[in-house]
């Protein structure tokens, strides 16, 4: 019967544990989007850039301009080109600008 109760107990830990890990990674994407829509929508809907149809958030825009990472992505909304408006660290924190940069990797192909 020892057995028995230790078996449950593991399995319902572990299945809490995997749960809650899932969930913090979907409100972490769900974050990310909300954000990109508030901050980055208006100039790049859908991913398209409405100033320089060469600089989009797609995948081959972006690998042609070698940015890979979420920190390039932040790099560059920290020090932008001319077109694009500049965020600060008091406009989009970091926590913040580094979900919107996951979430323009993962789903902005």
């Amino acid at each position: 019967m020892k057995y028995v109760l230790f078996a449950v107990v593991t399995v319902i830990a572990v299945s809490f544990f995997a749960l809650t890990g899932c969930a913090d990674e979907t409100q972490r994407e769900t974050q990310g989007e909300s954000a990109f829509n508030e901050h980055c929508m208006t100039c790049h809907p859908g991913g398209n850039n409405i100033f320089d149809s060469s600089k989009t958030l797609h995948k081959k825009d972006l690998d042609a301009h070698n940015i890979k990472t979420p920190e390039d992505i932040v790099h560059i909304m920290r020090n932008p080109g001319p077109q694009m408006t500049q965020f600060s660290k008091d406009d989009i924190p970091d926590n913040v600008a580094k979900e919107i940069a996951e979430y323009i990797l993962k789903n902005l192909k």
